[in-house]
């Protein structure tokens, strides 16, 4: 899911990286903009209230949108930097830094987030969106740009564009193809959509304590991940043997 790259990355595997990082993604959105009533996963609004601001001669408002455009920006910099680094040594574990990393700025906010709403939620909007850049790029890195997970502009565009390519490309191979990228499309879109109802339905009860259960969700993916592979060696080991 997270470790395999280029001809050894399957459809499968971004099935599943996609329904994991979407559904975070949409649980981090939705608690975001009930914590501080911002954006907390694309900065595509932001460019619009960076504008708004600074032709209102309001600098210090248009500073703070392009803080949280820079944010994510940097998450997303930072990730791949993190990610070219790491697998000059071993490629298997490149993305291990970035998740992780990603994984304690949830769990920070989680744990410490509902003071830091009321008295900083423009560090709250910085970090979510800092992590959010960091899982964009990961994401993106590993799957060669066929999964992105923090928002759904370009994958409804992508999608509409698909569908109506159904009517037209008629060859087997070309119909297998589209209904492949087809269904990696409403997955994301599918636990983006889930990720937000259950954030929404468990933030009226436990605030942003919700990020925490995103920090788990990121953790249990790894350690499953790591499992895995770990078990594949195993098994191909003992078929040497054999």
């Amino acid at each position: 899911m997270f470790r395999h790259k280029g001809k050894t990355r399957t459809l499968l595997h971004n099935l599943q990286i996609a329904s994991l990082l979407s559904f975070v993604a949409g649980m981090v959105n939705v608690a975001g903009f009930l914590a501080v009533k911002r954006l907390t996963t694309n900065v595509t609004g932001h460019f619009a209230f960076f504008v708004d601001e600074v032709f209102k001669l309001n600098f210090w408002g248009g500073f703070v949108y392009f803080l949280y455009i820079f944010c994510f920006f940097f998450g997303a910099f930072a990730s791949n930097f993190l990610i070219e680094l790491t697998s000059r040594k071993d490629d298997h574990y490149s993305y291990l830094v970035p998740a992780f990393i990603e994984s304690f700025i949830l769990l920070l906010i989680g744990c410490f987030g509902l003071h830091l709403a009321v008295t900083h939620p423009n560090l709250i909007a910085c970090s979510l969106l800092f992590a959010m850049g960091l899982q964009n790029s990961l994401v993106t890195t590993i799957s060669s740009a066929s999964v992105r997970t923090t928002h759904l502009t370009g994958l409804f565009t992508d999608l509409g564009i698909e569908l109506s390519q159904l009517f037209f490309y008629t060859t087997t191979e070309q119909q297998l193809r589209l209904r492949a990228s087809i269904k990696l499309r409403f997955t994301i879109i599918s636990f983006f959509l889930i990720g937000g109802v259950v954030s929404g339905v468990l933030y009226a009860q436990i605030r942003l304590h919700v990020l925490l259960i995103t920090a788990a969700v990121l953790v249990i993916g790894l350690i499953y991940d790591s499992v895995k592979f770990r078990v594949l060696l195993l098994k191909r080991k003992l078929k040497s043997k054999d």
